[in-house]
């Protein structure tokens, strides 16, 4: 599936503390709190419990939910990770590189098909090709690691920008803004045919916009990386390109809505604004001030996030957890299948810590 890092017996060095507690929390979301909260809010009948409900799933296609920004997040923070990760191949062969960027690709690619693409029930009459998170991960790295390689920063904004317009301009002069109608739809029905999996979600052209969200995380991990001693100034001007982004997203939102499900230009700049916001807010209190009492374990996610993101979407622990507790079902009743949940995800926390502490980290 990956390669691994031997176990060194201690942490990798030169890593920014803040970016891995944030992908930490990020996964933490994914793979623990959001299963078992769903899984014991929908059996308690209170408005507060419905609102929280609201609040852990994807809107259903106009508006911007809470949930709706960990898919996001995911992509910025690949891309705040590559100004760092990519200043080790300065002075390599370009050869040499574009082949690490093409293997990775391929790897989440196809990671992503196993993940939710039905690759593992070996029937090609079931098979989606491109419909997860990985695989946005794998277009959008593909797409930002191409111009962090050839261009300065000047260029790396303009064809941003150039990405935007050219995925929002078609979408706004062509089709509508309908599950059925819009442009990206339509492409994805073209392209993928029966190998599509959920048609409310869109991926082939939307791959544009899913580049421009790494862009995006890259464009901070190039503040972070400056900032040298002036580490409150980059925190200041990650706040404030965030105010502006969202601002800017409120804007274009009166022309084209904010879709997540179709990734459409005005929720490409807002969760881009509120990822910029939680990133200054996270390199403010860990970089900047070293305020990371009770954040730190949030890395035992962060640094073993595909670990954490395969195991957590692939494999059930829930049999486990049933053998050695079925005599707990009597007394917890209806809350039963919430404490089989619980435990999923704890043995998962398990494996993680233990890699964690042996100092071994999964990467491709």
């Amino acid at each position: 599936m990956s390669t691994s890092i031997p176990s060194t017996g201690h942490l990798p060095s030169g890593r920014l503390a803040s970016l891995d507690i944030l992908r930490g929390l990020d996964l933490f979301l994914l793979v623990f709190l959001q299963p078992v909260l769903v899984s014991v809010l929908t059996r308690i009948d209170t408005p507060f419990a419905s609102s929280l409900l609201y609040q852990l799933d994807h809107e259903v296609w106009e508006g911007f939910r809470f949930w709706d920004l960990i898919m996001p997040l995911f992509l910025f923070m690949a891309g705040a990770a590559m100004p760092f990760s990519f200043a080790k191949y300065r002075g390599q062969p370009s050869w040499g590189v574009y082949r690490h960027i093409l293997r990775r690709f391929l790897l989440l690619f196809l990671m992503g098909m196993v993940v939710q693409g039905n690759l593992l029930a070996l029937d090609p009459g079931h098979v989606y090709i491109y419909t997860n998170t990985l695989q946005a991960i794998a277009a959008g790295y593909l797409i930002g690691a191409i111009i962090l390689l050839n261009c300065n920063l000047r260029w790396q904004i303009l064809i941003t920008f150039l990405l935007l317009i050219a995925y929002s301009l078609p979408m706004s002069l062509w089709g509508d803004f309908s599950p059925q109608g819009n442009l990206a739809n339509i492409i994805d029905q073209a392209v993928l045919g029966p190998y599509r999996g959920d048609p409310s979600y869109t991926w082939v052209y939307t791959s544009l916009v899913f580049g421009v969200t790494v862009m995006l995380g890259v464009f901070a991990g190039h503040i972070m990386k400056s900032a040298g001693p002036r580490r409150l100034q980059a925190a200041g001007r990650l706040a404030l390109i965030g105010i502006a982004l969202v601002a800017v997203a409120w804007l274009w939102s009166f022309e084209t809505p904010v879709i997540k499900r179709i990734w459409s230009g005005s929720m490409t700049l807002l969760s881009g604004g509120y990822c910029f916001l939680l990133m200054a807010l996270f390199y403010y209190i860990v970089d900047c001030r070293g305020w990371s009492v009770g954040l730190n374990w949030l890395k035992i996610y962060g640094m073993n996030a595909i670990t954490a993101y395969i195991l957590g979407e692939v494999v059930s622990f829930r049999s486990i957890v049933q053998s050695v507790s079925f005599g707990l079902q009597p007394y917890l009743g209806d809350f039963y299948p919430c404490w089989l949940t619980f435990g999923n995800f704890l043995i998962l926390f398990l494996i993680l810590r233990a890699m964690y502490r042996a100092g071994v980290f999964i990467k491709i």
